[in-house]
């Protein structure tokens, strides 16, 4: 819901959206809407043309549309990119919350970390020893910080976050609740009677503007470090393992899993539950479809589907052949009876004339 009270005219929202105005700009918009749900004192909006008969019949007091749109009628906000424009649009209706900065009386900051006196540390969080808390920084509560951890300036980590000890997080960083980074990698050798458990002592780099979803896990390296660089975005209940490097601005959805000591280039998207196996590369710009598996390095810009991957055009010609499987199965069994017919024809038709000629 917007804020109550929040409320503009279609003349200041295209001066904010840099958007070419088509009809009164003292009209007064109270809040976003979907084009179904929109009514005569909301804004919806048209990213993308196949909901153009959508918004004929919407409701909505204007809409947000691509700059050479045709056949829309009603106040219109003409924009060469309605998505950009549409995130500009949200935040003016929903606003971050102001920081209040401070910590909580009731959170545990060790005396020798450093926690900027522009950063908010909530309720019952946990901030160890040498730990850093950069300025502007939001430690929602129940927030675990380990000893000589990093968060940079203007993150936000979110409830139930565990930062373990010596994590390194940039800039603007975005962590959802329940996500733990730096547990220890999975690495083990078995000695003949147990597993014996390899001492995970590498670290783990966050570096800016990534985002990290819900109960997502990325592990420390054995040696060296994890790495997620700048810009990537990581969805959901994601696993990423020990010595993993993941490149700038790549795309990570549900529960993607990625094994130890594997490279994922830049501008990657992995779709979800997609798996890939331990030390494979996966080169820049690579597209993996929902539940592809890959256990041998992707060349960069391809694209691949299925489990084991396969070229996608491929493997969506199988898919789509998969389903014609029951008509081919049973068109196959009436050629068979009617060869096996013709074949009984064929071979009386040769006796007959064998024994006429002996």
């Amino acid at each position: 819901m917007a804020d109550a009270g929040r409320c503009y005219t279609l003349g200041q929202l295209a001066q904010a959206l840099g958007a070419v105005l088509e009809g009164d700009a003292q009209r007064v918009i109270t809040g976003v809407a979907s084009l179904d749900r929109a009514g005569p004192d909301q804004i919806s909006f048209v990213t993308n043309r196949r909901y153009l008969p959508l918004a004929k019949s919407s409701r909505a007091g204007a809409l947000l549309v691509p700059a050479d749109v045709q056949d829309l009628s009603g106040p219109l906000l003409r924009t060469p990119s309605p998505q950009t424009a549409l995130i500009s649009l949200l935040k003016l209706f929903h606003p971050a919350p102001p920081l209040s900065p401070g910590v909580h009386p009731s959170a545990l900051v060790a005396p020798e970390s450093q926690v900027h006196p522009d950063a908010s540390v909530g309720a019952f969080a946990v901030i160890q020893p040498r730990a850093v808390v950069g300025a502007r920084a939001r430690i929602f509560p129940l927030v675990y910080v380990g000893e000589g951890a990093e968060i940079g300036e203007d993150s936000t980590l979110y409830p139930h976050v565990v930062v373990r000890d010596g994590v390194r997080i940039g800039r603007r960083v975005i962590v959802h609740a329940g996500a733990v980074l730096g547990a220890d990698g999975f690495g083990f050798v078995f000695d003949g009677s147990v597993h014996q458990k390899i001492p995970q002592v590498g670290g783990l780099i966050i570096e800016d503007d990534v985002e990290i979803g819900a109960n997502t896990t990325i592990d420390r390296a054995t040696l060296g470090d994890t790495v997620v660089h700048r810009g990537t975005k990581i969805d959901n209940l994601v696993q990423i393992a020990h010595n993993v490097e993941i490149g700038e601005h790549s795309i990570l959805a549900a529960q993607v899993g990625i094994a130890g000591s594997s490279r994922v280039g830049r501008g990657v998207v992995l779709g979800g539950q997609v798996g890939v196996a331990d030390h494979v590369t996966i080169g820049d710009g690579a597209v993996l479809g929902a539940q592809t598996g890959v256990s041998q390095d992707v060349a960069a810009g391809e694209k691949l589907f299925g489990t084991w991957g396969r070229p996608m055009r491929e493997a969506r010609r199988i898919w789509l052949a998969e389903a014609e499987l029951p008509e081919l199965v049973r068109r196959l069994r009436a050629i068979e009876r009617r060869l096996e017919r013709l074949e009984a024809r064929l071979g009386k038709a040769g006796g007959a004339g064998d024994d006429g000629g002996a």
